[in-house]
């Protein structure tokens, strides 16, 4: 390899060279790769004048390929190639290696996080990005091969999807809370209890209306009531001993087992509708990406402590 690069100091002399004996034509190539023509001119001369040969032929206006030029304009075409297909085919590894996964920031802080570990030990090889929105990410558009959304396929024909885990809502708070209160509430002292109310920007979710009707109850939003409009703020609020808001299962999993949040009111909420993992229907799955989809589907059942 040093006899090759005291002959040869330039590959991008052999790029030049290959597409000058493409086209035969300097200016051409000089337009294909992004330089003048006297670039190229001087990049294919300094190639002559290393190799101790003409590689082409030159008349007013126009070149061709000498017959020793056209030998070796065959052999770097051919190498060049190889090349680029060994490349393409290193940098699709590399790049398959990574899956990104686009997911709320609910989602990603309170059922990812506490399995991530579990998925390093499982796909080792696999780099995991997550990538939160307050909106689903038009997946396709965003190159992202993998999202988690909720409701039901029917709104994403665009998309094939598969059940992660059901929806399913209660009301929760912590220990100390319904300490301050006097005990466990009955369903019907709920409604003038401090309720904190999750306010979605984007996304759709249910509400305490939606929740109490499906309990028989007519509620009505008290005046000033605590609002957050984002879902990990509002289990944080909980957690501190703020009010009670309502928990979707799947993600607050961790806190009721451990016990740091207590189920309150003795009703759930199942809504018919579930969070699946979705990938576009347009785009062939990668097998990382189906890896990861696979451990995901795997992994919807209760979350490690």
């Amino acid at each position: 390899m040093q006899n090759l690069k005291r002959l040869l100091p330039s590959a991008n002399a052999l790029i030049v060279f290959e597409a000058a004996g493409r086209h035969e034509n300097f200016t051409r190539a000089a337009e294909e790769l992004g330089m003048t023509q006297a670039a190229v001119s001087y990049a294919v001369r300094t190639l002559e004048t290393q190799l101790g040969v003409a590689l082409f032929s030159r008349s007013h206006r126009a070149v061709s390929l000498s017959e020793t030029g056209a030998r070796f304009h065959a052999d770097v075409s051919a190498g060049l190639a190889r090349i680029q297909k060994s490349a393409e085919q290193v940098r699709a590894k590399g790049r398959e290696a990574n899956v990104t996964l686009a997911a709320s920031t609910a989602f990603a802080s309170m059922w990812m996080l506490p399995r991530i570990n579990r998925l390093r030990d499982d796909l080792p090889d696999i780099d995991l990005r997550i990538q939160t929105s307050v909106r689903d990410l038009d997946l396709e558009e965003e190159g992202t091969p993998l999202g988690i959304r909720g409701g039901h396929p029917s709104q994403w024909p665009a998309y094939h999807a598969a059940v992660l885990a059901p929806e399913v809502v209660n009301a929760v708070a912590s220990p100390v809370y319904v300490d301050s209160i006097g005990g466990p509430p009955a369903l019907s002292d709920m409604p003038s209890l401090r309720l904190i109310h999750l306010e979605e920007p984007v996304r759709e979710a249910c509400d305490w209306r939606e929740w109490f009707r499906s309990a028989g109850i007519d509620y009505a939003k008290p005046y000033r009531p605590l609002i957050i409009n984002d879902y990990v703020l509002v289990i944080q609020a909980v957690l501190a001993g703020e009010g009670i808001a309502l928990g979707w299962s799947h993600l607050i999993d961790p806190q009721i087992r451990s016990g740091a949040l207590v189920p309150v009111g003795e009703h759930v909420l199942e809504t018919g509708q579930a969070f699946y993992v979705v990938w576009p229907r347009g785009v062939e799955l990668g097998a990382s990406a189906r890896r990861v989809r696979d451990w995901l589907l795997d992994s919807g059942g209760p979350s490690p402590r």
